[in-house]
């Protein structure tokens, strides 16, 4: 690793080594951004999480690598289950478990709550715990589906992030969207990458029949 980050810098003439230098350019955040974190998952916050489909769940390894996994499902879907307690139900998927084995040794977790058509976002973050307590289970299943495990969050911190992001991406805005018809499809970029002996329509054929099957 130490290797790869060396061969990185000597890409690059200018490398920034410490926050002062960093704040010689950008200055020091305002009041109000130092201010808005809080320490609890308040009424405003709960509200947010109540209706956020989508979230992305930042964890990483004992060996410091770090990864990002998405989650999505019906609005409320992660739910509240204290001012500092979060329950995130884990739906079928690819069972590679990254953010689970991260959690394992390593429980520090970001989120990042996203709701559509909404400019800001939601940033919390914690200590993980993967549970399978039975009443919890039953709570979140869909469909008469339990989800095998749940990931419990303490939650450490919370803050809103300013829409800046989104509204010079166009996110949520249709015609500012770029021309996707280039973009590799799901199934084209797996049989790629793994070098797969399937053709693209016969993966494509299995993502179907996945997510109409298999979502719970």
């Amino acid at each position: 690793m130490q290797d790869e980050e060396s061969s990185l810098r000597r890409r690059f003439r200018e490398v920034v080594t410490s926050e002062e230098q960093l704040r010689t350019v950008l200055g020091a955040p305002t009041d109000r951004a130092v201010a808005k974190v809080v320490r609890v998952i308040d009424e405003h916050a709960r509200r947010f999480i109540a209706h956020a489909p989508f979230v992305f769940v930042a964890s990483a390894g004992a060996d410091g690598m770090l990864d990002v996994s998405p989650k999505g499902d019906r609005a409320g879907f992660v739910k509240v289950l204290d001012e500092r307690t979060l329950a995130i139900p884990d739906r079928p998927g690819n069972r590679r478990l990254d953010t689970f084995r991260n959690v394992l040794s390593n429980p520090n977790v970001g989120l990042i709550f996203v709701i559509p058509g909404v400019t800001y976002t939601l940033r919390v973050s914690g200590r993980a715990l993967i549970v399978r307590d039975a009443e919890l289970r039953e709570a979140m299943a869909v469909n008469r589906k339990l989800p095998e495990h749940i990931l419990v969050i303490e939650i450490s911190h919370v803050l809103s992030h300013c829409p800046k992001c989104m509204v010079r991406s166009g996110l949520w805005q249709p015609e500012a969207w770029p021309d996707s018809s280039n973009v590799p499809s799901f199934a084209e970029m797996l049989v790629a990458h793994g070098k797969l002996a399937e053709t693209v329509e016969e993966m494509q054929t299995i993502i179907d029949t996945g997510n109409r099957d298999r979502l719970y």
